[in-house]
């Protein structure tokens, strides 16, 4: 009778499987995985690219006060959709944070999820995080063309799309810093 050796290997991956399907586990081991792809910042599209936001009309609601994205304009800005569920999306808030934390006053932050607030305030709060978010009460503008999240945008001055990227990234990067300096400069 022939009997099948256990190799290391197939203890490890019956170990994982296994760790991910237990739903309390899993969360944790993908924002682990996805913290991996957060070493890299995103990167800046080429000008002959870029799209451009035509229309600001878009209306979102913070906890106490409804925001009109108009008062955007001119101004340098990131848009984030994201949402606390979401494991890439909790693997780059904290560059997120230390973006925000450095930038706060030259740049608008824009943090977008679809989830109530209570939720949200209890992830922020857990997080020591200090931004604002907002849920739509609006479409979108066009160029938003949300799918999946997280899904990050920084527009310059002029309204063009500098950075487009979906998927988790390091948005404390030195690249992502030296474009947002060299928007602000414009």
């Amino acid at each position: 009778m022939f009997r099948k050796k256990i190799s290391l290997k197939n203890v490890i991956f019956l170990i994982v499987i296994t760790v991910l399907i237990i739903p309390q586990t899993r969360q944790p081991i993908q924002v682990l995985l996805h913290k991996g792809f957060v070493l890299f910042g995103p990167s800046v599209i080429k000008d002959t690219k870029q799209a451009s936001l035509t229309n600001y009309n878009w209306k979102l609601k913070a906890e106490q006060d409804v925001f009109n994205f108009e008062g955007v304009k001119g101004k340098v800005t990131l848009v984030n959709f994201w949402a606390t569920w979401c494991p890439p999306c909790i693997a780059e808030m904290p560059s997120m944070q230390a973006l925000y934390v450095d930038y706060k006053d030259t740049v608008e932050f824009i943090f977008v999820s679809n989830e109530d607030h209570e939720t949200i305030n209890q992830f922020l709060n857990k997080n020591n995080y200090t931004f604002k978010v907002y849920n739509p009460l609006t479409k979108y503008p066009e160029p938003f063309d949300i799918t999946s999240i997280p899904r990050t945008f920084l527009i310059d001055k002029q309204g063009r799309i500098v950075i487009d990227k979906n998927g988790a990234a390091n948005w404390n990067s030195d690249t992502v810093r030296k474009t947002i300096e060299d928007l602000l400069e414009q």
